[in-house]
């Protein structure tokens, strides 16, 4: 007889009741369907496989793409009291063994597994041998091969569906816009299964993309003035500068790590081990790392580059505040950006013109969300085919509204100079042009001679960048797509030059030192300014779960999230059946933490 979804999440999770699409999800599964789940980041897609594992008799198989991700997923629900384990190359032989012959047995609920082991030899008769319930696989979207996350092993789990067609499968993403959708339906043979899409609006995270002007002395300042004492990611594209990134915070006084692929995997996996159980350290990585982790409490996640699509912007930046609490997406935006990945699709391998077209687009939308003078998020969600009504009144677009202008004789002077001076230069040459800066290579070239030197000087260096940069997410420039760092003129440019189309630009905020603070910041404890009595319990709180975590050797959020340190603070329980009443306190917490945390109180 199945158990109830509703009482398991009260009594193993401790949560009153589901959010959103989680019990209609739920219930679909238990009733033996197939579907496919998009949920945002710390919506709770988890919950969608978990509890049904628990409510089905049963094994139910997790396909997951990263080691991190089964570890702290693990390591929760074995806090929860749930019968959890996975099978990935980092169990030694008699561990791998012994989690195989509980799968059999009948001893566990969950199994996580990486998508290689499909082919490993004999799992899939294992499976045969075992009472399966369900199968879930979590980052759906790496099915979809035009997608920036894709990992050809998903291409296999067809196969399940083929070997084991009563067990139902349920396949989970937060990132996957209405093509990669269509495809991962399609790969894994979803098509009698039921969609669901729980919106991807994250609305504690407040969105920014400022220009590029001194990205090192930008991200010093940023982190100094407004993320001080917080966790978070700072992305970058290449290795190199991952290393000198992380080499400048920490010189600078931050508790900063690198991470990318080029790094010993002992290195790798000890920064990501301290990144995980560590509070207030700044990763500084590629790509490479981020996906699957399940930290709750990471504050701000900094792009230092552009990400190579929106969904991958979507993705990391959906790495913050997966607890629900204010976090921030800040990204630093420049001309010598929008080269780099036109560059990267010029040279990319993609053989089908349909594919390169579905790229270039990508690329389009990526440009016109950065120069967007609309709210940002409403941008992003359309993006995905979701409408938000009313502006959001949390990125820098609905605080700092921009102004923007009609910028046609601006692009006609920067057009004419690029054309002039041969469309081979850079954008610093081409600005000293247009603002009448003269030097020894402009006077060896006679670049001081032509008609268009010094037409715009009464323009700042900066402003000048921002049409170019502008002019390129326009399509009306192309910009070192043979690696050159010259800028040539695009289609399009002609009707600009004869005066037959309009261009509208917006108006950067003038670069100021030292005063970039904004209204609304939230600091480190965001008890601070309404209760200080219930700060410094929560303050006290969160020593206790670090010490607790220390001496277990997990993460401190997989003890207990900081909602829920929050919400003892607050409402300072005085007995078991109160702290029971918490959102967050399950049963099995309950027994190993109550006393402990009780004392806290007594003595808080």
């Amino acid at each position: 007889m199945q158990r109830d979804p509703l009482e398991v999440l009260r009594t193993v999770w401790g949560y009153p009741a589901f959010r959103g699409l989680q019990e209609e999800v739920i219930r679909h599964v238990l009733d033996g369907g197939d579907a496919l789940v998009l949920m945002p980041t710390g919506g709770g897609k988890s919950l969608c496989y978990q509890v049904p594992a628990l409510c089905l008799d049963g094994l139910t198989i997790v396909i997951s793409p990263l080691i991190a991700l089964m570890q702290d997923q693990v390591a929760a629900l074995t806090q929860l009291g749930v019968r959890a384990a996975m099978l990935n190359s980092t169990l030694e032989f008699r561990e791998a063994m012994r989690v195989e012959r509980a799968m059999e047995q009948g001893e566990l609920d969950l199994v996580y597994v990486a998508p290689e082991r499909l082919k490993a030899l004999g799992f899939l008769d294992l499976l045969a041998r075992c009472r399966l319930a369900l199968f879930a696989i979590d980052e759906a979207h790496c099915v979809s091969q035009w997608g920036h996350d894709f990992r050809p092993d998903y291409l296999e789990l067809k196969l399940l569906h083929e070997r084991f067609p009563d067990v139902p499968r349920l396949a989970l993403t937060a990132t996957a816009d209405a093509p990669t959708r269509r495809e991962i339906v399609e790969r894994l043979d979803l098509g009698a299964g039921r969609v669901f899409v729980a919106g991807f609006d994250r609305p504690n995270i407040r969105y920014r993309v400022v220009p590029k002007l001194q990205p090192k002395a930008q991200l010093l300042g940023y982190l100094g003035r407004e993320q001080a004492g917080r966790s978070g990611i700072v992305y970058c594209l290449s290795r190199r500068k991952v290393e000198e990134t992380a080499a400048a915070l920490e010189e600078a006084g931050f508790d900063a790590l690198p991470y990318h692929a080029g790094l010993d995997k002992e290195v790798r996996a000890a920064n990501q081990d301290r990144f995980l159980e560590e509070e207030g350290l700044v990763m500084v990585a590629t790509i490479a790392f981020g996906m699957g982790i399940d930290k709750p409490d990471v504050r701000f996640v900094v792009h230092l580059d552009l990400p190579k699509s929106l969904e991958a912007y979507y993705q990391e930046t959906g790495r913050a505040g997966r607890d629900g609490l204010p976090s921030e997406a800040f990204m630093l935006y420049g001309l010598d950006d929008v080269a780099k990945l036109k560059s990267l699709l010029a040279r990319s391998e993609v053989q089908s013109e349909r594919q390169r077209h579905v790229e270039r687009q990508k690329l389009e939308a990526l440009l016109g969300y950065c120069e967007t003078t609309r709210c940002r998020r409403q941008v992003l969600l359309a993006y995905f085919g979701e409408e938000l009504p009313e502006p959001c009144g949390n990125c820098d677009v609905c605080l700092e509204q921009p102004a923007s202008f009609d910028g046609t004789e601006l692009a006609q002077k920067a057009l004419s100079a690029i054309y002039r001076t041969g469309q081979r230069f850079g954008a610093g040459h081409v600005i000293d042009v247009l603002r009448g800066e003269s030097s020894e290579r402009i006077e060896r070239l006679g670049h001081d001679r032509l008609s268009v030197f010094g037409i715009g000087r009464d323009l700042a260096p900066h402003a000048w960048r921002s049409v170019l940069r502008q002019l390129a997410a326009l399509g009306l420039i192309e910009v070192d797509v043979e690696g050159h760092g010259g800028i040539a003129l695009a289609g399009g440019c002609r009707a600009v030059l004869r005066g037959e189309r309009c261009v509208s630009l917006r108006r950067d905020p003038t670069p100021t030192r030292g005063s970039d603070r904004r209204k609304g910041i939230v600091r480190t404890s965001p008890l601070l300014a309404e209760d200080p009595a219930a700060d410094a319990l929560f303050q006290k709180l969160r020593r206790w779960r670090l010490e607790t975590a220390r001496m277990q050797g997990v993460p401190p959020y997989v003890i207990f999230h900081d909602t829920a340190l929050m919400a003892m603070a607050r409402a300072r329980p005085a007995s078991r059946h109160q702290l029971a009443g918490l959102p967050g306190v399950g049963a099995a917490k309950l027994e190993r933490y109550g006393d402990a945390l009780l004392e806290l109180m007594r003595e808080g």
